[in-house]
């Protein structure tokens, strides 16, 4: 008799269990939510743009190595219960100029979580690989950084946003400006 029991309860918490784990509808309001606050990624004006030189003190067009463009970006959440995971997507093309060296031609980019008072509260830079040469000139990656935003109320996410970019020395972001300011 008592086996009879614990057969007719075995459907029961299994059916709880999975319920918990977010079958059965469980984690619509999760998604919902995570949807409705997910931070949509910024450009950061003056770095969508980078254009590299060969070492060295030439700085006219045959000095370019190479040449990179931020061509979209886009974020997607999922949310727990004190923190909101988001995957950063980056699309990146690059070109390669007349001075393109051999190996690997490493693109700089960041991605910068700023609160709502505009402090960064996550920051990380990373480096996106091309194998690029005068045979092999172009390419394009979808780089995906995942990034941790904890909070104590759901609320609080509303005010978080993501500065993404490629990241120039202050020379190329000199030469970035100098070159938007031509007519």
């Amino acid at each position: 008799m008592i086996v009879n029991r614990l057969a007719l309860l075995v459907p029961i918490v299994l059916t709880l269990t999975l319920a918990g784990c977010g079958w059965f509808g469980g984690n619509k309001e999760k998604e919902s939510t995570a949807s409705a606050y997910c931070p949509t990624p910024l450009s950061v004006q003056d770095a969508q743009r980078l254009t590299r030189f060969k070492a060295g003190g030439g700085r006219d067009p045959r000095d370019v190595a190479f040449e990179a463009v931020l061509v979209q970006t886009n974020a997607a959440c999922s949310i727990s219960r004190s923190t909101m995971d988001v995957s950063v997507y980056l699309q990146i093309a690059v070109n390669a100029g007349p001075s393109v060296g051999s190996g690997v031609t490493r693109v700089p980019f960041f991605v910068r979580v700023l609160d709502s008072s505009g402090a960064v509260v996550v920051g990380r830079d990373e480096l996106a690989d091309y194998k690029l040469s005068a045979a092999s000139p172009r390419g394009m990656s979808r780089e995906e950084l995942g990034i941790k935003i904890p909070f104590s109320q759901v609320g609080d996410i509303a005010g978080y946003r993501i500065a993404v970019g490629l990241k120039p020395t202050a020379e190329e972001l000199d030469f970035n400006r100098r070159a938007t300011a031509r007519p």
